[in-house]
């Protein structure tokens, strides 16, 4: 019979790749893991780690380790929500992951919403980029994260992970001059080709769709100002400096100060989830998160 804490640290160690890494996230030494780590091996009787410079590599039979143990983690999750819900009152510690927009939009009607409903329930929110995030709700920093998807760029989506989807938040271009009304979707971002823009920064998935629209009408944008903070996309927006393209949420229910077109047909929502682990989709704090999150989405609309 294998270790099952041991097998963890392993599993730790695939996702988050490095002994030190692993040392940092379960506050062990280093040298505690690499320990734990040697006494798993002899019990398995193979070699489970190779060196690769300063780094080491999982061998082929440390992934197979890998891959019974996601499945054991797996039943336990599926046998806490069993618990929980056999429960009267929820309890307990819910770690929630967001970015900026839902954060700021969704985020804190949901968090009124579980504290009137679950008084005794702690939830605990980090802002965090989807990128982040969902590698950290594989190796078990999260319990779930609010995660987005651009047109035409989804997200890789792992069999340990369970999306659920949130809801559609339209997309929509700012633009800090004026252009005639009857200017179709697409000739309306032609005649900002010549004006400063301001998008998120380049390999973010909202960068990688934006520079595409453009390119799609016939220019290269002159982003002058990088940025993941949407607040200062649209205060930007709003004083003229540059242009922007912008999701509805991002008004957080207040009326746009700065005059907004429609984008061509293809381009005109971004779909928001919320994923968590496979199998603690049925844990009554998910359920009921998802649930606010649901409610929350009505007044931020």
């Amino acid at each position: 019979m294998f270790d099952l804490h041991r097998l963890r640290l392993l599993r730790e160690l695939k996702h988050r790749g490095t002994l030190a890494a692993v040392a940092a996230a379960l506050s062990y030494s280093p040298s505690a893991i690499s320990q734990q780590l040697s006494q798993l091996e002899s019990e398995v009787g193979v070699p489970l780690l190779v060196p690769v410079g300063r780094r080491v590599r999982l061998t082929p039979q440390a992934e197979i380790l890998v891959a019974h143990t996601e499945a054991v983690l797996k039943r336990l999750e599926e046998a806490e929500a069993d618990i929980a819900t056999s429960l009267t009152a929820l309890t307990g510690t819910l770690r929630i992951a967001s970015f900026q927009t839902a954060a700021l939009a969704l985020v804190p009607t949901a968090l009124t919403l579980l504290r009137d409903a679950h008084p005794n329930l702690r939830v605990e929110v980090t802002q965090a980029e989807p990128s982040e995030a969902l590698p950290a709700l594989l190796a078990r920093d999260f319990d779930l994260v609010i995660t987005e998807e651009y047109p035409g760029n989804p997200h890789p989506r792992p069999a340990e992970l369970d999306h659920e989807p949130l809801c559609e938040d339209p997309l929509r271009l700012a633009t800090p001059r004026p252009i005639d009304q009857d200017t179709g979707p697409m000739d309306a971002l032609r005649a900002l080709a010549d004006h400063p823009w301001v998008m998120e920064h380049v390999g973010s998935p909202a960068r990688h769709w934006a520079t595409a629209l453009c390119r799609t009408a016939g220019f290269e944008p002159d982003v002058r100002f990088e940025s993941a903070d949407l607040v200062l996309h649209l205060r930007l927006a709003e004083l003229g400096h540059a242009a922007a393209l912008l999701p509805d949420l991002a008004w957080n229910g207040r009326p746009p100060a700065v005059a907004l077109r429609q984008l061509p047909e293809g381009h005109r929502t971004r779909s928001l989830f919320t994923a968590v682990r496979s199998g603690r989709g049925p844990h009554p704090a998910i359920t009921a998160c998802r649930h606010a999150l649901q409610q929350a989405i009505g007044p931020a609309s």
